[in-house]
């Protein structure tokens, strides 16, 4: 076994040799003294093989480590006292690389199951090379996993272009790629720039629009069907059981006074559930049936004030103070009664939203810029609880007794109808409405 004071014995042999050499050569015994002067020479050449030797197995284990070769089997020279630290680096960096290798698999694997285009470009000088492609991208776009950008160019020229006059930079824009001569479609493309230890990445994502449009209309008709048989089990559960009840009734002989009494009371209760649900039904339509915007023009504060001159007698009655802020007026086209509609409705929202409140202010404001209408309708009200902000433009959805839960609904169609959208911001004590409308 080979330890660590092997080179200071071989040193003391050779020293040893040639003192015992001197002495031999002053009793004048030459040639005994030459054959120790041989055998120190000896021991030298042995000296340098053995050192050579360390620094050689040195030399390719730490090749071994810089070309990720792990393979090598050492265990000959494991207990060697000259490579202890040296074999606990290389089983680190042994493990480390087994673990990279893990990460990368699982990676790899979560890329190509994903439904988005995964690209992944990294910076060599002055070009970009092409470091991941998932399976979504290649195969959806027919692409093959190329190495270079510019192989890449021939294959999407359009995705390709765009990216080049955006300078390779953050951003994100719908995009319509063409592929095989097939129609158009319609992505999400978003870009990401990283630097990463001195190496540069760019990171390029593309969602399909009718993918997340079908994912958005099923969670849209799953919620819609949860309301909509949560309203008719209100209705038909208890119909059904007055109709059994009044069924048994009607077969006894004869009919007390209380027997009279019982049928007359549910067939009243049978009757306004059914108006309840004619009403029901006659809302949908509403919704199902909204008429395309008969636009003409019209002045801005002309329609905000017969919004609120409709709206005064209740607002009177609640107490309520109402603040035009809109100090502009403008020309705008729309569908007058549409868009009496939408504020009205909003208006009544805010009426309720201020019941139980003191201070009781409404405020419209509101702002033209990046050639868009801005109407703002601001409530000092209890806010919406975080709970149901995902659910009010839901259809039929309401928290009041006596609402329908189309108001809301109707209003963001009919906004939407016009070409813009309509949006709100919450807290507990603010609630702000957002109309944007296209001047």
């Amino acid at each position: 076994m080979i330890k660590r004071f092997d080179i200071f014995i071989r040193l003391l042999l050779i020293l040893l040799c040639l003192a015992g050499s001197f002495f031999l050569f002053q009793k004048e015994y030459h040639y005994t003294a030459l054959l120790f002067l041989i055998i120190a020479l000896g021991l030298f050449l042995e000296l340098l093989s053995f050192i050579s030797s360390i620094f050689e197995f040195y030399d390719k284990t730490i090749l071994s480590i810089l070309n990720k070769d792990f393979s090598a089997d050492f265990k000959s020279k494991k207990y060697q006292g000259f490579y202890t630290n040296l074999f606990v680096l290389y089983e680190q960096l042994k493990s480390s690389q087994k673990e990279q290798i893990t990460k990368d698999t699982i990676y790899h694997s979560i890329f190509n199951t994903i439904e988005t285009g995964v690209l992944i470009l990294e910076k060599k000088e002055s070009d970009w090379q092409v470091t991941l492609m998932n399976d979504y991208f290649s195969h959806h776009f027919k692409a093959p996993k190329v190495s270079k950008w510019s192989y890449l160019n021939q294959y999407l020229p359009a995705l390709c272009e765009i990216i080049e006059e955006h300078h390779f930079s953050d951003f994100k824009t719908p995009l319509q790629i063409r592929v095989d001569k097939q129609d158009y479609q319609t992505f999400i493309l978003q870009t990401a720039q990283s630097k990463i230890y001195n190496k540069e990445y760019y990171i390029v994502l593309l969602d399909s629009i009718q993918k997340v449009i079908e994912k958005k209309e099923k969670e849209a008709w799953i919620n819609l069907m949860k309301v909509i048989s949560h309203e008719l089990m209100n209705s038909l559960t208890p119909i059904h059981a007055l109709a059994q009840n009044l069924q048994e009734t009607t077969l006894q002989d004869t009919l007390s006074q209380e027997d009279i009494s019982d049928i007359k009371e549910s067939v009243g209760t049978i009757s306004n559930r059914t108006r309840h649900l004619q009403q029901f039904v006659e809302n949908y339509r509403k919704l199902a049936a909204l008429p395309s915007p008969k636009k003409e023009k019209i002045a801005l504060q002309e329609l905000l004030k017969n919004s609120l001159q409709i709206m005064q007698p209740l607002l009177k009655k609640e107490q309520i103070a109402v603040s035009n802020e809109i100090g502009f007026d403008r020309w705008i086209s729309v569908d007058r009664q549409q868009l009496e509609q939408v504020l009205i409705n909003l208006l009544t929202n805010s009426i309720y939203a201020l019941a139980d409140k003191t201070n009781k202010q409404i405020t419209l404001s509101g702002e033209v810029k990046e050639k868009r209408l801005f109407i703002y309708i601001t409530d000092t009200g209890k806010g919406i609880e975080k709970e149901i902000e995902d659910k009010i433009f839901l259809p039929f959805f309401t928290t009041r007794k006596e609402g329908a839960g189309i108001g809301l609904t109707l209003s963001k169609n009919i906004i939407e109808a016009h070409g813009g959208y309509l949006t709100f911001e919450s807290n507990e004590n603010e609630t702000k409405f957002t109309i944007c409308l296209l001047e």
